[in-house]
């Protein structure tokens, strides 16, 4: 299962994949299922008329997958835009606790914004390991640096600082959520599976002969492209299709600047 899931993680091994066992499928319909062919030709009304609606539902199944995979992909831009605007409030507010605190403050947030740039580019599960170690470390020191002169000094313009502060800390939170956030394996193998059964009835209902062998791989063809952007889409950190931490770079740049 471990597999099949990292499968589900990497659009190009997925695309293979597809391809090869659709391809299969659509084959084993073809060639080695003769009894079943001969009832086919039988009945070939009934046949098409079970096709059809096994690639209607098909189609939409893809359809609802890639609804999913979309809105996520939405979601983690949300909070990357979220991220940007907490960090940059949290900037601004430091100007609320004391000089010394709020020198600290800034300083902190300008490492813990480029600790989430790299966040959203690498790739590396090892890097990315430390990426969250230092991470974790920071949000530790961020809160202890507004946690200190807010017990020390307890009024309403420093609990805007600590406000603030929580923001920070929850829109991280949030954003790691979303990041692990992915369409169940069990929706992919369910796809995988009326998949596999189209293409074998495809290959039931295809007539013999070497212009038909090749027309029975576009369907196997067109189902992986799907599958591809589907996971591509889907997979935050090793698809094509990435949240660029454009916010966040722009931030970075306009603190830094000033």
């Amino acid at each position: 299962m471990e597999t099949l899931f990292l499968i589900f993680r990497h659009p190009l091994l997925l695309l293979l994949f597809s391809f090869v066992l659709l391809s299969l499928s659509s084959w084993i319909g073809a060639t080695r299922l003769k009894s079943l062919k001969a009832q086919v030709a039988e009945q070939a009304e009934d046949y098409r008329m079970v096709e059809g609606a096994t690639l209607t539902l098909l189609g939409l199944i893809i359809g609802f997958t890639f609804a999913m995979a979309v809105s996520r992909y939405d979601q983690r831009k949300n909070y990357e835009e979220a991220e940007a605007n907490a960090i940059g409030t949290e900037y601004v507010r430091a100007d609320l606790l004391p000089a010394g605190d709020a020198a600290r403050v800034r300083k902190l947030l300008l490492d813990y914004l480029d600790q989430r740039v790299l966040f959203y580019t690498i790739r590396e599960e090892r890097q990315l390991a430390q990426i969250n170690a230092s991470t974790d470390k920071l949000e530790a020191e961020l809160w202890s640096a507004v946690r200190t002169p807010a017990s020390a000094q307890p009024t309403a313009v420093v609990s805007l600082a600590v406000a603030g502060m929580n923001d920070v800390l929850n829109s991280q939170g949030y954003t790691q959520a979303a990041w692990l956030n992915s369409i169940p394996t069990a929706a992919w193998a369910l796809l995988v599976a009326i998949a596999i059964g189209s293409s074998l009835l495809v290959g039931l209902g295809a007539k013999a002969g070497r212009l038909q062998s090749r027309v029975l791989l576009i369907l196997p063809l067109i189902l992986s492209v799907a599958f591809f952007l589907i996971a591509d889409i889907d997979s935050p950190r090793y698809g094509m299709i990435k949240v660029s931490p454009q916010n966040l770079l722009l931030l970075s740049k306009s603190l830094r600047g000033t």
